[in-house]
């Protein structure tokens, strides 16, 4: 009697622990979809129904939303200018933190404790908008201040974050397989393309994925360098302007419906990704 008995509680008990979970693991999604659905909702309705608030559908489909947010805010030139940014910085932030890992993890020099965590500092201190102005100085210095160029850099040089997840991942590839290409005859650089590159690349792609983002979000770096040159500002500006129409109205209908366009890039971006988060995932689960 007392088994049988133990055997109810304790099939009561894990029932119950499933219940708890799959609740809160539905009020996270819950809470996470709700403000896109809401945004995706509101980029059909009119500025009325969105300041009524009455109405989760709208009464009727503004369709002619996403056109004229397209139009106002000059979205393919926007698009543009944040395609070119994201890219060049995908591009760059992987290859320059994996070439700073690489260094730091399977060679010797002075101060390198004290790099390490000068890195690990940035990551920790959030200085935000104070280096704003040296960062612009500089590309002042450099002649970078009037193209998206001087962006590109100062988003690729913030790479520590990107920098740690590597190193980890170089921790994880032996190295024998180093020595062995030095056998071989390969030197520092041909290691590091032809040995350590090739596993690397689901981490590259999971880190290249997380830079796009970072980059297609950038706010406040695009505006402070392209306030006297509109032509070049990014998808994120131009959504802001969106913020007040003709008179000063505000123009929240359209804000929502230039923010859907712009998760677009972000999901196809997400997709490609998907096989090296798998393949990240499997290893990590398998280790």
């Amino acid at each position: 009697m007392s088994s049988t008995t133990g055997k109810s509680t304790f099939k009561a008990g894990a029932f119950a622990g499933h219940l708890i979970k799959w609740i809160f693991l539905l009020a996270i999604a819950f809470f996470t979809l709700f403000p896109i659905a809401m945004a995706i909702l509101g980029s059909f309705k009119t500025n009325a129904e969105l300041t009524a608030g009455a109405t989760l559908l709208p009464s009727v489909w503004q369709f002619s939303n996403y056109a004229t947010a397209w139009k106002q805010a000059n979205f393919a030139r926007f698009t543009w200018n944040s395609l070119f940014v994201s890219t060049a910085v995908t591009i760059g932030t992987p290859l320059v933190a994996s070439m700073a890992a690489y260094a730091v993890d399977r060679t010797r020099f002075p101060g390198k404790k004290l790099y390490v965590a000068l890195q690990a500092s940035t990551m920790f201190i959030s200085i935000g908008a104070v280096v704003l102005r040296p960062q612009f100085d500089l590309m002042v210095k450099l002649g970078l201040n009037k193209s998206l160029w001087g962006v590109v850099l100062i988003l690729i040089s913030a790479h520590a974050t990107v920098y740690f997840m590597l190193i980890g991942f170089f921790k994880a590839i032996p190295k024998d397989l180093d020595e062995a290409a030095y056998i071989d005859g390969c030197n520092f650089y041909t290691v590091y393309w032809r040995i350590i590159l090739p596993p690397l690349k689901p981490a590259l792609g999971v880190t290249a994925l997380f830079t796009f983002r970072g980059a297609w979000n950038e706010y406040i770096l695009p505006l402070v360098f392209t306030m006297t040159n509109p032509k070049l500002q990014t998808l994120t500006v131009g959504l802001a302007n969106l913020r007040y129409g003709i008179g000063a109205a505000a123009e929240t209908r359209l804000m929502m419906a230039g923010a859907c366009l712009s998760f677009l890039p972000i999901l196809v971006v997400y997709f490609l990704a998907n096989k090296s988060f798998m393949q990240v995932t499997a290893g990590a689960v398998k280790g």
